[in-house]
């Protein structure tokens, strides 16, 4: 009798983990629970919920029967990802921590914690899936791809669109195949005690928190002007690294008015940051959602990440340039080396240097990269 494959599972403590755990030990696995501590700094505060979630998912594992450990990746994630999201952040740039951490510590430093502990994959709660494709230009024949979770709603495929080979060949996403509400109704079914907790939300292990207040005991903010299109002073902002493209609350404009408002729309219309001048250290706002300043047809990205471990053929493809953002049609004008050059038919609003460009041909992620710069329309 073969011996029933060993599958470790970082439990976050969250219901999709949980579920997925459940559904690895009703196919006959032998699953171990991992859960991840990757923050210190103020882990005592009403923000931080680590020793909450820990005691969720150790709940969850005394109720499906498994073993549970906890690991301390704090360091691996202060260097790995903390630091390079203050480094772009202090570049004006708005990283998106959810890739990085995934890349760093869920698919390196945990994947290679499991593999010590003799694990044959791991598995999360993503919801997203692999598929196998036999390709005999690849190691034994196998060919890996990431593929967008079923639940359109929950699909996180853009946050793992930076995933390889090596680590998808390892990696299981059991409940990628199942819509959030099924994952739910499962969870309440075998009793589990999280099965009706809320989704996390916040900085990738940092969780939620008053934002600028937790950046500013790490930045250092250098007060400037704010402008608006016609290079008109309108106030002042309290640090570049401290606003995004396309925000509207929290500008600290919200009784200014442009009367002659050319471009943008009416006089009460909202304002946006649209751009952010380093050099200068100016932050430049226009009203209405639809002006110029904020639509591109073009962004070029860096640091790219392929899952086939190339870069996909010039032409039609599809791409998001955020999170919570529909496909939209393009054209990959350019690919070299560590730069992408991408064309968009129809303008894409509030496209924000240092986050990612994610491709997609179909249902199939490609990869992409950090977005670099982009044109307006």
């Amino acid at each position: 009798m073969n011996k029933l494959r060993r599958i470790v599972v970082g439990l976050s403590g969250g219901v999709d983990s949980a579920v997925s755990a459940h559904l690895l030990k009703e196919q006959g696995y032998e699953v171990i629970g991992i859960f991840m501590k990757n923050w210190e700094d103020d882990d005592d505060s009403e923000f931080c919920s680590s020793r909450q979630d820990f005691l969720d998912a150790a709940s969850v594992a005394d109720v499906l029967g498994i073993e549970i450990e906890h690991v301390n990746f704090a360091a691996d994630y202060r260097d790995r990802v903390f630091a390079e999201f203050l480094r772009e952040y202090q570049a004006g740039r708005t990283p998106n921590p959810d890739v990085l951490c995934n890349a760093e510590i869920k698919f390196k430093a945990f994947l290679d914690h499991a593999m010590r502990l003799g694990a044959d994959k791991i598995a999360t709660g993503h919801y997203a899936r692999v598929r196998s494709v036999a390709d005999a230009a690849y190691e034994d024949g196998q060919r890996f791809e990431l593929l967008k979770g079923l639940d359109p709603l929950k699909d996180q495929s853009y946050f793992l669109h930076r995933l390889n080979q090596a680590q998808l060949s390892k990696t299981l996403f059991p409940v990628g195949e199942l819509p959030k509400t099924e994952v739910r109704r499962i969870a309440a079914e075998i009793g589990l005690p999280n099965a009706k907790k809320k989704d996390s939300t916040g900085i990738c292990f940092i969780g939620e928190r008053p934002f600028r207040e937790f950046l500013n005991r790490y930045l250092a903010n250098q007060p400037g002007p704010i402008k608006d299109d016609r290079g008109r002073t309108l106030g002042e902002h309290v640090g570049l690294s401290f606003y995004t493209l396309g925000q509207r609350k929290g500008i600290g404009l919200g009784g200014v008015k442009d009367k002659g408002a050319p471009r943008g729309g009416g006089e009460h219309d909202a304002w946006f940051v649209a751009r952010k001048d380093m050099a200068t250290n100016t932050l430049y706002v226009v009203q209405g959602h639809e002006h110029p300043w904020l639509q591109s047809h073009s962004l070029s990205a860096d640091d790219l990440s392929w899952v086939a471990g190339q870069a996909p053929s010039l032409g039609p493809c599809a791409a998001k340039t955020r999170y919570r953002q529909a496909d939209a049609a393009c054209r990959i004008e350019s690919v070299d080396g560590q730069q992408l050059q991408l064309h968009f038919e129809q303008p894409q609003w509030a496209v924000t240097p240092g986050q990612s460009a994610v491709l997609y041909d179909g249902e199939v992620c490609l990869g992409g990269g950090i977005i670099s710069g982009a044109v307006a329309a």
